[in-house]
């Protein structure tokens, strides 16, 4: 495979699981928030810690957001995780403030990466715990059941989430491989070329998780089927 998978760090938590997970399925992966490091890599995980605008205020300021963006158009294999699915898209209504800030609020959004068109918002419910946390349903949709991270991930499949935001309505549809049903119908994962991402954590979802990480392996080392 050559250059490894970067699991890139943004300073905001623990990014070993994520690496342990690429271990365990054969892959060689490191930790880095070296912008360099990120643009030579095989494969890039963005990983599932800390907020949206605190994510993005680090990686702008430390070039690795442009450093993202560039592998990415060279059509290196990009995975985002949690939050790191989110940080894909146009913006995100979680602020470090923590305030839930109305529609019409120009403090509401901060932007993303914008690799994929879309916002992420929060989840919000009188009757439904939020965050939601726990084992969750990902149901495919014909995009689903072509993508390659998701080969041998059955229909209804059970997957772990931690999430308090999720994809809104504005995501395209075309580049939706799951749903899930949890306050609202929200995208729990996507694909567009090199670029996939999923709301929940491959890492500690079991048989089911591993399936999707070696299915990432593969696609960095071309051998996707």
């Amino acid at each position: 495979m050559g250059a490894p998978i970067v699991v890139v760090d943004y300073h905001k938590g623990n990014l070993l699981s994520v690496v342990r997970g690429l271990a365990e399925v054969g892959g060689e992966a490191q930790i880095s928030d070296d912008p360099e490091v990120i643009r030579g890599a095989a494969g890039i995980v963005l990983p599932g810690v800390g907020s949206f605008e605190d994510a993005m205020s680090y990686m702008n300021e430390s070039g690795q957001a442009d450093a993202v963006c560039e592998a990415v158009g060279r059509g290196v294999p990009f995975l985002g995780i949690c939050l790191g699915l989110q940080l894909l898209f146009e913006r995100g209504d979680e602020r470090t403030d923590g305030k839930l800030h109305g529609p019409s609020d120009p403090e509401r959004w901060v932007s993303g990466l914008g690799i994929l068109p879309g916002s992420a918002t929060r989840l919000r419910s009188g009757r439904l715990k939020v965050p939601h946390v726990g084992w969750d349903q990902v149901h495919l949709t014909a995009n689903g059941r072509a993508c390659p991270l998701l080969r041998g991930v059955p229909e209804g499949a059970n997957v772990y989430f931690t999430h308090s935001y999720a994809l809104d309505d504005d995501v395209e549809a075309a580049d939706v491989t799951t749903r899930t049903h949890y306050v609202r119908s929200f995208a729990s994962a996507v694909w567009r070329g090199n670029v996939y991402g999923v709301q929940f954590h491959p890492e500690k979802s079991s048989a089911c998780g591993l399936r999707i990480l070696t299915n990432f392996v593969d696609i960095v080392r071309g051998e996707a089927k």
